[in-house]
């Protein structure tokens, strides 16, 4: 208890403490559209990784990896980039079981050229009763002119 009367209850600092911190743990990022996206760095390109997923498809957060090495986490509904040097690039994510043939998206980058790669889901059934579910991902090369409209509206995690 406090000493001066005038001051409130601690209770009330704990209360509204806790009331911030839920509005801020609550908040959504902001939509890629916008977000002030610099334009590609001289000499490099762009991968955008995106996922626009239903409402029955899976909240797993997967590895991004471009070449074998950790780029990020892709989250539902949400999109990232990366500077990467020019080259060819696989896109993979992690899934469980062996892969699939053509399973990630793989292409060649040029100085400014930006490629986009939509990160899909399928779940399979497992088990010898097919009671229990697994979630394979997917990466597919998808053409500028359809995915720059589909990351517009999703919440932007950031690019390097």
């Amino acid at each position: 208890m406090s000493k001066n009367p005038g001051a409130p209850p601690r209770s009330l600092h704990r209360c509204a403490a806790s009331f911030f911190l839920v509005l801020v743990c609550c908040s959504q990022l902001p939509p890629t559209s916008s977000a002030v996206i610099p334009p590609v760095p001289t000499g490099a390109a762009r991968i955008w990784i995106y996922r626009n997923d239903g409402p029955y498809e899976a909240n797993q957060t997967p590895y991004v990896r471009l070449n074998s090495q950790i780029a990020g986490i892709v989250q539902p509904n949400g999109a990232f980039y990366r500077d990467v040097p020019l080259g060819h690039y696989e896109v993979a994510v992690e899934s469980y079981g062996a892969p699939y043939p053509n399973q990630f998206a793989e292409f060649n980058l040029g100085t400014g050229q930006e490629a986009f790669v939509k990160v899909l889901s399928m779940r399979e059934k497992v088990g010898g009763e097919g009671t229990a579910l697994r979630t394979l991902f997917f990466t597919q090369l998808v053409p500028p002119d359809f995915a720059r409209p589909m990351i517009a509206g999703t919440p932007f995690y950031g690019g390097s």
